[in-house]
């Protein structure tokens, strides 16, 4: 007869903790080596970076503010050095680098790459940090998309398509009725139609989640082309040229220095960005509707055997997340560029998925990381303007190669919800 014996290193085996991957401390290390050197150390001296804190039309005007670049360069690297020590300090120690530490050595690097790149000219800080949150946009709303889809267990790799029927709605609709704010309606019921699709063959007849997207995808740039090039552009200036969105200018929050020009003196679409950041997050970690979502989207079986239709959950989180996704496609046409374009959207819909991912699909992180992607979108742009040491080819890599970096080198390995993409049929 024999029986099961417990040897002692099982206890042991079980308490030994864990070493944190040594990941991000060498990331951290090569990139500020790589700010000493070519930032600081390549920087030629007697250089001064200067950064415009006001516009012209701003009630309080704040003088430019101008640094000795190699000096400011060099302090900065050695910022970035000192985290990265710290960073190796605490794996060795079990433990992991805060996630503020690592969004201060990102600020330092960026700040220190600014000062190199704009040594010996001047640009405008406030525009771009306001450029950068107005790019990032319908990169958030497509990543509020996916996360009310995936939260739910569906897959929406569609956004793409989403944020472009969107565009072309609201550009049609305003220029027709000469409203915004009806062109703004019409851009999350173009979203929901092709949500529709998305959640009858994915949720109802259980096709692959990832080729449907896709699918859809392709079908959105199709038709939208198509209608472009027989109806929009023949008749532009009846269908085609919708109004665009006026900035509105919150009362004594928008006369704040540098803060205020950014964050409110926006236009509505920016204004329901902030709202929808804050409404997601409490609905999905703070009431029971938001518990049973998450429930469907980690173990449907579970949630079906406490009386939770998984199914109809996935149907309204498909087209709640498709609307959410079709609404920030009208910031492309009503409010940004004022008229639609063939493929306008330009990939948005995947930096949106990555977005997603490197939010860890939170609403939060989702904004946080679609504002990282517009900042290098906006800061490409401005660089090459002034004709900076950077390749203006590398420039425009900037925003994909910052999207690899930052989900390989930071965030590591996510787990998103367990059952997304796993269709579920009762059995």
């Amino acid at each position: 007869m024999s029986t099961l014996v417990e040897t002692p290193s099982m206890p042991q085996e079980q308490g030994v903790a864990r070493r944190p991957a040594l990941r991000v401390p060498i990331t951290l290390a090569v990139l500020g080596v790589v700010a000493l050197f070519a930032f600081g150390l390549g920087t030629e001296s007697g250089v001064t970076s200067t950064f415009a804190l006001s516009f012209r039309t701003d009630t309080v005007q704040l003088s430019p503010l101008v640094v000795t670049s190699k000096v400011t360069a060099i302090l900065l690297a050695v910022v970035c050095l000192a985290i990265a020590a710290y960073s190796f300090t605490a794996a060795v120690r079990y433990r992991k680098t805060p996630l503020w530490l690592t969004a201060t050595f990102g600020v330092a690097w960026v700040c220190a790459f600014l000062v190199w790149a704009v040594a010996g000219k001047s640009t405008s800080l406030v525009d771009l940090l306001q450029g950068s949150l107005l790019l990032a946009v319908p990169i958030a709303f497509g990543a509020f998309g996916g996360v009310f889809c995936e939260r739910a267990g569906v897959v929406n790799i569609a956004i793409e398509g989403q944020l472009l029927v969107g565009a072309f709605a609201a550009a049609v609709v305003a220029s027709v009725t000469g409203s915004v704010y009806l062109g703004l309606l019409a851009a999350p019921v173009a979203g929901w139609l092709l949500g529709l699709l998305l959640a009858l063959f994915t949720v109802k007849y259980a096709v692959n989640q990832i080729i449907v997207g896709v699918v859809l995808n392709v079908l959105a740039v199709g038709l939208t082309s198509f209608l472009f090039s027989a109806v929009l552009k023949p008749n532009a200036e009846t269908l085609n040229s919708p109004p665009l969105m006026e900035p509105v200018a919150i009362p004594l929050l928008s006369s704040i220095p540098v803060l205020g020009p950014v964050l409110f003196r926006q236009t509505v679409i920016v204004y329901a960005m902030y709202v929808a950041v804050v409404a997601l997050s409490v609905a999905l970690f703070r009431t029971r509707w938001g518990l049973r979502v998450r429930a469907v989207g980690e173990h449907p079986e579970a949630a079906d055997t406490v009386g939770i239709q998984v199914n109809r959950t996935r149907w309204r989180n498909v087209l709640w997340g498709s609307a959410t996704a079709g609404f920030g496609g009208a910031f492309f046409t009503i409010g940004y560029i004022g008229a639609f374009g063939q493929e306008m959207s330009g990939g948005k819909g995947y930096i949106a998925l990555a977005a997603m991912i490197l939010g860890r699909w939170t609403p939060l992180g989702s904004l946080g990381a679609a504002l990282l992607f517009g900042f290098a979108t906006k800061l490409a742009s401005a660089l090459s303007v002034l004709g900076t040491p950077v390749p203006s080819q590398f420039m425009q890599m900037l925003p994909y190669l910052l999207t690899i970096f930052a989900v390989a080198g930071f965030v590591g390995r996510v787990r998103g919800p367990a059952a997304a993409g796993v269709p579920y049929q009762k059995g």
